[in-house]
């Protein structure tokens, strides 16, 4: 899944150019390459698929030359979720009824591939001819605000059946999830067959299930992204959570610990990066005085200058310039609707 904006990586992360198709992390690749790259010693390349909107197609192209056109599925608009993962799985249907899928999104980062590929080739072996759904969780670190949360059932082995879904609970509720041991972090990961997702999709969403049954002929031909852009004009702003991982039955969870970020927020990139003695984050072409904890990122072409400053971000990119807490993702909302309404489409 590569189709987001990013808005909470503004003003690095932009409409045209979000994140997923940058190199945050400074390996000389983007995300997205990355994130192929670590399915690679999983699939074929051939069977790798690439959901994004349908303005990033030439951004995925340039750093995916090795995929082929029919593997680029392009939305016409932004639907949440479910649109995008029942597309795929419909599409992935149609070459191969007995399929199995991973879906990931494209923009996380993990820093222990040979698990993080121990636990997938588990979950696919796991949801093989059975009528199941699997999610990834993260054994949480912290009680933190920002991610999902999975409770599951106790009991022994890897895959655990889900009890409830949490989006991002107050710092209080958090706490007692991590103090219970009965909660994991929802890392936005799924693995089943497509015949176990489509089964679900026609009991929890039937209005998708018809709408995308209808489209499958025009698949893999000439006609596909006129039949998409019709689907797309029917389809509902729904997660894939909310619209069926929440509601069905069969859904397990297997406890995972490989690394894991969701990229989400500076604050997640700060928490994963190397700090300074200081505990600052710095990449860019700055100096600091008395300041602690902050992340800064910059042009290497201009000089910043940060005095006093504790647990601030301070970043700049093309014409916009930010200023403010770190922790404050939340604002990021606010900050990019007013941007919109106040100075303009070109700042975003």
């Amino acid at each position: 899944m590569a189709g987001g904006v990013g808005s909470r990586f503004w003003p690095y992360s932009r409409e045209r150019h979000p994140k997923q198709f940058k190199d945050i992390l400074g390996t000389g690749k983007t995300l997205l390459q990355q994130t192929v790259d670590r399915f690679k010693n999983l699939v074929p390349v051939k069977n790798i698929f690439i959901v994004t909107n349908k303005i990033y197609n030439d951004l995925v192209q340039e750093q995916l030359p090795e995929l082929n056109n029919y593997q680029i599925l392009l939305e016409p608009r932004m639907r949440n979720t479910a649109p995008c993962i029942v597309y795929a799985c419909y599409k992935i249907r149609v070459k191969n009824p007995d399929a199995r899928v991973v879906v990931t999104p494209s923009d996380h980062a993990i820093s222990d591939n040979r698990e993080f590929n121990n636990i997938i080739k588990r979950s696919l072996a796991e949801v093989s001819g059975k009528d199941k759904l699997v999610t990834i969780g993260i054994s949480p670190s912290r009680p933190e605000t920002g991610y999902g949360y999975i409770q599951f059932i106790k009991s022994r082995g890897l895959f655990k059946r889900v009890k409830t879904f949490t989006e991002k609970p107050a710092l209080d509720l958090a706490k007692k999830f991590i103090d219970s041991g009965e909660f994991v972090w929802n890392a936005g990961i799924f693995v089943w067959s497509v015949s176990a997702i489509r089964k679900a999709i026609k009991k929890h969403l039937p209005d998708m299930d018809e709408i995308f049954e209808e489209a499958k002929s025009a698949f893999y031909t000439t006609s596909e992204q006129d039949a998409i852009e019709k689907a797309y004009s029917h389809c509902r702003n729904i997660s894939i959570d909310y619209g069926i991982m929440e509601k069905a039955e069969n859904v397990y969870v297997a406890l995972g610990s490989f690394g894991w970020s969701d990229l989400g927020s500076w604050n997640s990139l700060y928490d994963i990066s190397e700090k300074d003695k200081e505990e600052n984050v710095v990449d860019a072409n700055a100096l600091m005085y008395d300041s602690t904890k902050c992340i800064v990122k910059g042009p290497e072409d201009k000089l910043i200058v940060i005095e006093g400053l504790e647990g601030y971000l301070v970043a700049e990119y093309g014409n916009a310039i930010i200023i403010c807490k770190k922790d404050h993702e939340k604002q990021f909302r606010k900050y990019i609707k007013d941007v919109k309404n106040k100075k303009g489409q070109e700042f975003l």
